[in-house]
């Protein structure tokens, strides 16, 4: 069995909607729905909106960007 994560929507109808990769192949599939709570979901933008804040001036500066495209090496080896 393979798992790809789609991000979708439920409408008012209670249909869902979601686009799948080219690469499904139509046919039957079984889908697996994760609700968010409440408070999970007011969570998680609170704790993004706090790390944007404090981070904010950091990402800003331009003495941040230490690295360039030339850095490094491929991982497969190519130059």
């Amino acid at each position: 069995m393979k798992a790809i994560r789609v991000r979708g929507h439920v409408d008012e109808q209670h249909r869902l909607h979601a686009q799948v990769p080219a690469t499904i192949a139509p046919g039957p599939i079984e889908v697996s729905l994760v609700i968010p709570t409440e408070a999970e979901d007011e969570a998680g933008g609170a704790w993004t909106e706090g790390v944007a804040r404090e981070w904010r001036e950091d990402l800003a500066d331009p003495r941040q960007d230490i690295y360039t495209l030339d850095d490094g090496e491929p991982v497969d080896g190519a130059r």
